[in-house]
């Protein structure tokens, strides 16, 4: 009996493109690391754990458990206006400016990437 080889179905996930997956991907690194860096440094445990639940929800959407995409939008613009009262409260570009700018960026490559 002859078996023909039937390849499975692709199944095509709706989230984004790869260039905004990478960049996202990084982006939740580069948080997780911001706060372990705060509790190392500053003893913010706080700052751990935040990071650790944003980090988690972006992570959430990246997979495509959370629907719809955009809600990594919302996601990445409330961290941008969060980082920017910090770095205007403090006038430090690190880590607030930074994070800030890593926000607008990453937020700026999802959009791109799906218009």
């Amino acid at each position: 009996m002859n078996h023909l080889n039937v390849a499975a179905p692709h199944i095509a996930l709706s989230v984004a493109p790869p260039l905004a997956m990478i960049a996202l991907w990084i982006y939740v690194t580069l948080l997780l690391a911001g706060g372990v860096v705060g509790l190392i440094k500053a003893g913010s445990k706080i700052s751990l754990v935040t990071s650790a639940v944003f980090a988690a929800l972006l992570a959430l959407c990246a997979t495509g458990i959370i629907h719809p995409f955009y809600i990594t939008d919302i996601i990445l613009g409330v961290l941008a206006v969060v980082f920017c009262v910090r770095y205007l409260k403090t006038s430090k570009f690190m880590p607030s400016g930074l994070m800030l700018l890593f926000s607008v960026v990453v937020l700026g490559v999802l959009l791109v990437d799906r218009w």
